[in-house]
């Protein structure tokens, strides 16, 4: 059984989630004139999939190098001990940081993978001490400078669906 039927998504949900991870700011009139549904069944389903943990937030996404933070880092940390205390501890730190976009616990090498976004080197360099020089419990950093962003975006490839009266 596909994923999204275990999850109680139908096909009139992948749509509307296929048409809000687009422009998560299109009206539920609108989408429900796409997908032949009213309004209200399209704001009913949307609330429960906001209340299911499906839909996790809305926001904007904004171009870091017109709001002042124009570098964007990937950062590989390698962690001393994995003991669970220990991890949760790293796991709010990173997540804290107004610096760190993105924070993801991996396989592999690296422990952790953050994307951070800051002013100047002279900012990032004050991240590094206070989120892993200060962390006893990092070994080590690795750094990774962006030179151009390419694609960015949070958007999540949904599974196949039977066709129905999107435009």
């Amino acid at each position: 059984m596909p994923e999204s039927e275990q999850d109680g998504l139908d096909s009139f949900d992948l749509a509307i989630l296929d048409i809000l991870q687009r422009d998560n700011t299109t009206a539920h009139r609108i989408i429900g004139e796409r997908i032949g549904l009213s309004a209200a069944a399209v704001h009913r389903r949307v609330r429960r999939m906001h209340e299911n943990g499906v839909i996790t937030g809305n926001f904007a996404v904004v171009d870091p190098g017109r709001v002042g933070q124009p570098i964007t880092i990937v950062v590989e940390v390698e962690i001393e001990s994995e003991r669970l205390d220990l991890l949760d501890a790293a796991r709010r730190s990173f997540a804290a940081d107004r610096s760190v976009q993105q924070c993801y616990y991996v396989t592999g090498e690296a422990d952790f993978v953050l994307i951070v976004t800051v002013a100047s080197m002279a900012d990032y360099e004050a991240l590094t001490r206070r989120l892993f020089f200060e962390n006893h419990n990092v070994r080590r950093f690795r750094t990774l400078v962006v030179m151009d962003r390419i694609k960015a975006g949070l958007a999540v490839q949904l599974p196949e669906r039977p066709p129905r009266r999107i435009r």
